[in-house]
């Protein structure tokens, strides 16, 4: 089964992947693995991706699109694989498209996870890390430590990443408004898109999100 996972920032997608992709059995390849594998093996695409990370330029989609093709053809996903935070365009939804077909193959599924706009700006903006150790995660609504302000596992000092503030969580929501919705309404042309609403305990999403995905009988 080939499915691709789609979502707003905040809507659990890597979690949700994780989950399905072992349900599945299928290899779960994220855009964040992608970069950090080719930038650590010294690949030329990896390579490349660096130079422009180091200049603070955006990667251009060839070079994204150049490690998702490599990937999707090792042996471990012959057999399908869960696209995470690939596609994020539409540039690269028909690249996408255009390496399936050239191979005779196609996507099963496009799984979008639904959330609304306030509760993910509750979700990322009420983040706290440990500045002893950024395993240990908190929120200050639904994970709030014992003694606001400090760790229950270590008593190091939470605080919120800049990245988490709710003014730009609130930018990050424009940028997958403007660039990766559209690939939504490119899928939903195909008849591949299944939404299921993405609140609820991880357990629940995916248990909703499986009995959404067509059988493997119909893939």
């Amino acid at each position: 089964m080939r499915i691709v996972l789609v979502g707003p920032p905040g809507a659990g997608k890597g979690t949700q992947a994780a989950y399905l992709a072992k349900n599945l059995a299928i290899p779960h390849i994220s855009t964040g693995d992608l970069f950090r594998a080719n930038i650590s093996q010294g690949t030329p695409l990896g390579q490349k991706a660096q130079e422009y990370m180091r200049a603070g330029q955006l990667v251009p989609d060839e070079v994204t699109i150049g490690m998702a093709k490599d990937r999707m053809q090792q042996a471990d996903a012959a057999h399908g694989f869960l696209l995470d935070g690939f596609p994020r365009n539409l540039a690269q939804a028909e690249a996408l498209d255009e390496i399936l077909k050239a191979d005779g193959l196609g996507l099963d599924a496009v799984l979008d996870l639904e959330v609304p706009e306030d509760e993910v700006v509750k979700r990322i903006a009420g983040r706290r890390m440990c500045r002893k150790d950024s395993s240990h995660i908190f929120h200050v609504i639904y994970n709030p430590p014992a003694a606001e302000g400090v760790c229950d596992v270590c008593g190091g000092e939470l605080y919120q990443r800049e990245d988490d503030s709710e003014e730009t969580v609130r930018k990050r929501l424009e940028v997958y408004h403007s660039e990766t919705e559209p690939i939504i309404d490119y899928y939903k042309a195909q008849g591949l898109v299944v939404t299921i609403s993405a609140l609820g305990k991880v357990a629940e999403v995916t248990q909703r999100a499986m009995g959404a995905l067509p059988s493997r009988e119909d893939a």
